[in-house]
């Protein structure tokens, strides 16, 4: 029978209310409720957010659903029993609200600290909630209405970041405790917190509480994850927008939480600019506003039936107005003329917190505030009451008081027939959280310039260890080479101590390179299956005779671009790393799979194109998981001290990358290990006949004239006697400006020039560029050991020798230029020969 009285909802609440023996209940039986008690007790049992009533003198206590989790171990326990009987560890704290409440006046209160027994102990929780007195039928105060939302974890996680960001000022050398610190405080706070990359295709990392579900590690697909379909036109319009602006992403809308149903969010992202303005990454929070969504739906709903409320339930509107004033937010309301027509105790609070005065009904709103500030806001107002629901941030207050930062969502009051009467809007005082927004930025900021500058760090120590090794030994040979007295034979041996030395800091040097992605490659066509099987028999010397090396290629030839000689270094870089991992003894396989695609490597994307993937497997000893994140870096390595620099399978990360591909690593302690190198597949190419003329050309001259360019006045100095060595002629000058002096009109009689590329003031391929336009007829030679300029080698189309060079190379180089406006290939016969 209960079925059709206020008791027919609610859920479990409303199914063990039915089944409560209300003759023997101090309240009576449920047909001879008031009318008013049985409005109140349809509203909470339909309603979502959490509610409670105390009725009568001995304030017997409903409540329904969404309030029963915050009761812990005491539900179901004495529901329609005495509020005594409930609250008897906190009657103390309460008395004095449910007296003030039974007089007539309202109590709110935030954040109030309370020790409810929960499960079986006390303990100290937040509560946020609003106590309105409840009518009778004959107007007397019988009863009272709770709104109520527990705020446990916000309290505890606003007072955790308050010392985090604390410590964070202090301590500034912990950056890494204190973002860990940061974490921990992101995972107890109720907002959602999230990374995108720079075009939203990806989301790096979604933090989402108990609201959205957390993502983690990059999604692409977080947009069909996260966003209803019928929402995502609109959710892309706003991200478009924001991308084209470079300005901060500010949207609310539908959202699919966590337990699978739809909520909503208010979504806001800031854009991280690098140094030339461009977007590198956006960071985010969402809040969840599902509930104050479904109050404006009801106080919405609420207006447009005020008149019927007010002729046909007066008790209800009564009602419908104390859940109003409860809410914890301002909301203000106005007529067409935007004249206040009313506003809540939120409201009156924050006005005179903010303007020094009480707001007042009647006054038009836009006049009460500073002339600029009442400009935007009768715009606003404006367009809600055309009829538009939006939500906007504005500065608000006064400027001798405070002037907050607020969040506003504006909605048109319509009657049954669609007539706009006037309009409210809510207001959300943001500045804390725009602040904390900002903080946690620049936390992160510092984090990746401490990271920066430890990579630094080590890349600066390891070369600076390596190359001391090297000069250590040639700075002993010269020492020796300076005695007098030394025989040939130790005097060849210290030189061609020199010698190799000065190779394997030209070889250190171009790993270097590589591993910053800016060697000078000479890509070129070739197919990789035939390089790979003529690889194998020069491995078998690399790697000794106990170690067997097996190749599989497929039939299919497969052909890549890449530079042919880098392609080899990292192939036998590959294999001595894993001839050390077996000790000189087991199976070294290298395979050959073409049109592979490239999988998602340490947190990059793949690629669907046709790939060629060479994979080098190793029966050795593994490596462990601890460190095999860490291989491709500098420097890094598990052999002993002089074995080695840590740079063989950097260089192989260097040149997959600068070729466009990229290089993984599997390994299982004791199973051995897998790298694979992976390299754009291309079409096939005709190849050109060229011969090489290099071992064809003396390095020898004939006298000819050469002008040089060189700022630096050692290198300037051993360059003109090495030319005039060889056999050239030379005139040396330091400066490019200077240069073109001396050249003159017609190029004054030099047959080539010879410049440094950086050099103060005019740079060296400016002066090839201006001498190409003024002497097209006077080949240029250029020479730098800056790895920006040897990476672009192809931008520029002028001849160019990497630094440090030999005699018989800087004189090969003139000679290529020199021999096609003279006599050809005559300067080859006949001359001494040099290095």
């Amino acid at each position: 029978m209960l079925e059709d009285t206020c008791l027919a909802r609610g859920g479990e609440c409303g199914e063990r209310l039915r089944a409560i023996d209300w003759v023997s209940n101090p309240l009576d039986p449920v047909e001879g409720w008031p009318l008013s008690l049985q409005a109140a007790v349809r509203i909470v049992l339909s309603s979502d957010f959490p509610m409670m009533i105390h009725w009568g003198p001995e304030l017997i206590t409903f409540y329904n659903d969404a309030y029963a989790p915050s009761l812990g171990r005491k539900h179901p326990g004495n529901l329609g029993r005495p509020a005594l009987e409930w609250w008897a560890e906190m009657w103390d704290q309460l008395t004095p609200i449910f007296d003030k409440v039974l007089s007539g006046q309202s109590f709110f209160v935030e954040n109030a600290r309370y020790t409810p027994d929960r499960d079986g102990a006390q303990r100290e929780a937040y509560f946020t909630h609003c106590h309105s007195p409840l009518w009778d039928d004959e107007g007397r105060i019988a009863g009272i209405f709770l709104v109520v939302t527990e705020t446990t974890r916000q309290v505890v996680a606003e007072w955790d970041l308050l010392q985090a960001n604390a410590t964070l000022a202090q301590q500034n050398e912990s950056l890494r405790e204190s973002e860990a610190r940061l974490r921990a405080v992101v995972s107890a706070s109720s907002e959602v917190l999230y990374s995108m990359s720079a075009d939203w295709t990806e989301m790096r990392q979604l933090t989402g509480g108990a609201f959205l579900a957390d993502s983690r590690p990059a999604n692409r697909t977080w947009f069909s994850d996260y966003i209803p379909e019928d929402e995502q036109p609109r959710v892309l319009a706003a991200i478009g927008q924001a991308i084209s602006r470079k300005a901060l992403f500010h949207l609310e809308h539908r959202v699919r939480r966590i337990d699978g149903s739809e909520g909503w969010t208010v979504s806001r992202a800031v854009p991280l600019l690098d140094e030339r303005g461009e977007i590198t990454e956006w960071f985010g929070t969402a809040s969840d506003v599902t509930a104050r969504r479904e109050a404006e739906v009801a106080l919405r709903r609420l207006n447009e039936t005020l008149e019927h409320q007010v002729a046909e339930r007066t008790s209800e509107l009564i009602l419908y107005r104390n859940i109003v004033e409860s809410a914890r937010f301002p909301i203000c309301a106005y007529d067409t003329h935007q004249r206040v027509a009313a506003f809540n105790r939120a409201h009156a609070a924050e006005w005179l917190r903010v303007m020094g005065r009480p707001a007042l009904r009647g006054e038009v709103l836009p006049d009460a505030f500073p002339p600029e500030q009442g400009a935007l806001q009768r715009a606003f107002a404006d367009r809600a009451l055309a009829g538009e629901e939006f939500t906007v941030e504005a500065d608000f207050g006064s400027p001798a008081l405070e002037m907050p930062h607020w969040e506003l969502d504006y909605a048109p009051v319509r009657d049954e027939t669609g007539t706009i009467l006037g309009a409210f809007h809510h207001a959300r005082d943001v500045t804390a959280r725009l602040k904390a927004e900002a903080e946690l930025v620049q936390a992160q900021e510092a984090l990746r310039q401490s990271q920066k500058m430890e990579a630094v760090g080590q890349l600066t120590g390891g070369v600076a260890h390596d190359f001391n090794n090297l000069l250590t030994i040639i700075r002993s040979s010269v020492d020796f080479l300076q005695r007098p007295g030394l025989s040939e034979e130790r005097r060849g041996r210290y030189l061609h101590a020199v010698s190799e030395t000065v190779e394997r800091a030209s070889k250190l040097t171009g790993q270097l390179l590589a591993f910053a992605r800016r060697q000078a490659l000479k890509p070129e066509v070739f197919e990789i299956g035939a390089r790979l099987s003529g690889i194998a028999d020069m491995l078998n010397t690399v790697t000794g005779t106990r170690i067997k090396v097996v190749v599989e290629v497929p039939e299919r030839p497969c052909f890549v671009r890449a530079d042919l000689s880098q392609f080899e270094t990292a192939l036998v870089n590959m294999a001595v790393n894993a001839r050390d991992a077996m000790d000189g003894a087991g199976q070294l396989t290298l395979r050959l799979d073409s049109r592979s695609p490239l999988p998602p490597i340490r947190g990059h994307a793949g690629s669907d194109i046709p790939f060629a993937a060479v994979s080098v497997t190793d029966t050795g000893s593994g490596i462990p998981a601890t460190q095999l994140a860490h291989v491709f870096e500098p420097f890094f390595t598990t052999k002993e001290v002089g074995k080695g620099t840590g740079l063989g399978l950097s260089q192989v990360f260097g040149f997959a990358k600068q070729s466009g591909g990229d290089v993984d690593v599997a390994s299982e302690p004791g199973k051995g290990t897998t790298f694979t190198l992976y390299l754009p597949e291309v079409e096939a190419l005709q190849p050109e006949a060229r011969a090489d003329t290099d071992s064809l050309l003396s390095p020898a001259g004939h006298g000819e004239s050469v002008l040089l360019v060189e700022d630096n006045l050692e290198v300037g100095q051993f360059c003109t006697q090495t030319l005039e060595d060889l056999g050239y002629r030379t005139s040396w000058v330091t400066t490019a400006e200077e240069a073109l002096e001396r050249l003159g009109p017609n190029g004054d009689g030099f047959e080539a020039v010879f410049s440094d590329v950086v050099m103060p003031g005019m740079g060296g391929i400016e002066l090839a560029r201006r001498l190409r336009e003024k002497l097209p007829g006077l080949p240029v030679v250029l020479t730098s050991g800056y790895s920006h300029v040897l990476a672009r080698e192809d931008d520029h189309g002028f001849e160019l020798l990497q630094k440090p060079y030999s005699a018989a190379q800087v004189g090969r180089a003139l000679r290529r230029v020199i021999a096609p406006q003279g006599d050809g290939a005559s300067g080859t016969a006949g001359l001494p020969q040099a290095g």
